[in-house]
C-alpha cells in the first residue's frame, strides 16, 4: 500500500462533483513536501486541486470559490484546523477530512466536534485518503437529498433540514454539525431501537474511531441541549443495543 512521502501509483477515479465535472479538493497543508505530494496524487485521481498553506488563506480560498470537499491539516501557522473547520462549518456543509498526526482519541473527538467529517492520521496511505474523499463526496450527495425533505417533527421538537434549525417547545436549539445529524437520524426513525454501528454508519460515514466514545461525547452534548430547562428526556439509552427517540412514559 503506497503511503504519503513514498512515490507511488494512485488507485481509485474521483467521482463526479457538480454538473458534472470533477471534484474540486482544497488541500490546506503547511509541509509544502506533503501538499506538492497530495496535490499530484489527488490531479493522477481525476481531482481538481487547490492548495492553501494556512487557514486564513484556505477560508479565502473556499469563499472565493467554494470546494467540493477539504483535506484539512490540525497543525497550521495563525488559524489552526479546528478553528478553521468552524468557519468552515458555520459558512455551510462543505465535507471536511481531517489530517494530523495526533490519534489519541480526544484529539479525534475534538476535531470533530469542530466540525470535521472524517479523520485521518498520518502518516496515511493514498488509497485510504482516495477512499475516503470518495465516501465523503458519495455522502455529500445523500445529505443534500435528506435536507431536501424538509421539517422533521417528534413531540415538541421539530427540525428544519432545509434551513439547518432546531427548535424544542418555542426553544431555539443551537446544534453543532454532528449533533445536528444524529438528531436528525433519531427523527426519521421515531421509536425504533438504532445500535451504535447504525449511528456510526448513518452519522460518521462508517465506524473508522472503532470502540472510541465518540458517539456518547456526542449523545451526551446533544441531550444537554434538548433537556435544557429541565425539558423530560427524548433520546433514551437501550442497554446492550444502543438508543431509541421516544415519550417519557411511551411502551418500550
Amino acid at each position: 500500500m503506497a503511503t504519503i512521502g513514498k512515490g507511488a501509483q494512485v488507485f481509485g477515479a474521483a467521482a463526479d462533483g457538480a454538473n458534472g465535472t470533477p471534484p474540486r479538493v482544497l488541500v490546506v497543508e503547511d509541509d509544502f513536501r506533503i501538499a506538492v505530494f497530495v496535490q499530484r496524487a489527488l490531479a493522477q485521481a481525476g481531482y481538481r486541486v487547490e492548495l492553501a498553506a494556512d487557514g486564513l488563506s484556505a477560508l479565502a480560498a473556499a469563499e472565493a470559490a467554494p470546494p467540493d470537499v477539504v483535506v484539512l491539516d490540525v497543525m497550521l501557522p495563525g488559524l489552526d484546523g479546528l478553528e478553521v473547520a468552524r468557519r468552515l462549518r458555520a459558512g455551510g456543509g462543505v465535507p471536511i477530512l481531517m489530517l494530523t498526526a495526533r490519534d489519541a482519541v480526544g484529539d479525534r473527538v475534538q476535531g470533530l466536534d469542530a466540525g470535521a467529517d472524517d479523520y485521518l492520521v498520518k502518516p496515511f496511505a493514498l488509497e485510504e485518503l482516495l477512499a475516503r474523499l470518495r465516501a465523503l463526496l458519495r455522502r455529500r450527495e445523500v445529505d443534500a437529498a435528506e435536507r431536501r425533505r424538509g421539517v422533521l417533527a417528534f413531540a415538541d421538537l421539530w427540525l428544519d433540514q432545509d434551513t439547518r434549525q432546531a427548535m424544542r417547545g418555542g426553544r431555539r436549539l443551537e446544534l453543532r454539525h454532528k449533533e445536528f445529524e444524529l438528531l436528525a437520524h433519531f427523527l426519521r426513525h421515531p421509536g425504533r431501537a438504532l445500535s451504535r454501528q447504525e449511528l456510526f454508519e448513518a452519522v460518521w460515514g462508517y465506524d473508522f474511531l472503532g470502540d472510541s466514545n465518540v458517539i456518547e461525547v456526542t449523545m451526551g452534548q446533544l441531550r444537554q441541549k434538548l433537556e435544557a430547562g429541565g425539558a423530560p428526556r427524548l433520546i433514551h439509552t437501550v442497554r446492550s443495543v444502543g438508543y431509541i427517540l421516544r415519550e417519557e412514559g411511551a411502551a418500550r
